[in-house]
């Protein structure tokens, strides 16, 4: 007996098995003319639940009641106050003064460190509802060799991940050259 010869008998069997199984009609265990829990309500109470809506239908409410009560009420400031927020975040030169709400420095790694933990940090950044975020690289000035290495694979970095908006070098004090800022898009 081989291995095909056993699937074909597994087989067999369970279609067998599935055959003895007979599917039984959904039945409702409800009663057919059961109460319902309104009806319960007024005949605890003394009275049938016509006579209830009846009485219901008689009480005067007034109409400003009437109307909070079906459509609610908006905060008007709180609303303007999330429009302001969300259309500062959409204005491209507030993001631009805006200060980084994190920062990584890759000083002293490889390219292929820098980027694995890059992507990271993006990540977590984005997970955390991040909008401006600042990426240390230094200048080049130790890089073995005359061209600096982390400065270009941020920005081929920045360039491939399509969570990532625009970017620029903050002032000296920030790190200049040696470093940028980058915008996370929603």
């Amino acid at each position: 007996m081989d291995f095909g010869d056993i699937l074909s008998q597994w087989d067999e069997q369970q279609r067998d098995a599935k055959k003895q199984v007979k599917k039984q009609p959904q039945v409702s265990h409800k009663k057919a003319n059961a109460p319902t829990k309104e009806e319960k309500e007024a005949a605890r109470q003394g009275y049938t639940y016509e006579e209830q809506m009846k009485r219901d239908a008689q009480v005067s409410i007034n109409p400003m009641e009437l109307w909070l009560r079906r459509y609610g009420t908006v905060d008007k400031d709180k609303a303007a106050d999330e429009y302001y927020e969300q259309s500062k975040m959409e204005n491209r030169e507030y993001l631009r003064t805006m200060r980084p709400e994190a920062r990584i420095d890759l000083h002293g790694l490889t390219r292929e460190e820098a980027w694995s933990r890059l992507a990271a940090f993006v990540t977590e950044c984005k997970g955390r509802g991040l909008r401006k975020i600042l990426i240390v690289h230094g200048k080049g000035n130790h890089s073995s060799g005359s061209d600096p290495v982390l400065g270009p694979m941020v920005k081929t970095f920045i360039e491939q991940d399509k969570r990532l908006g625009t970017s620029g070098h903050p002032d000296r004090a920030m790190g200049g050259s040696g470093a940028t800022w980058v915008i996370i898009k929603k």
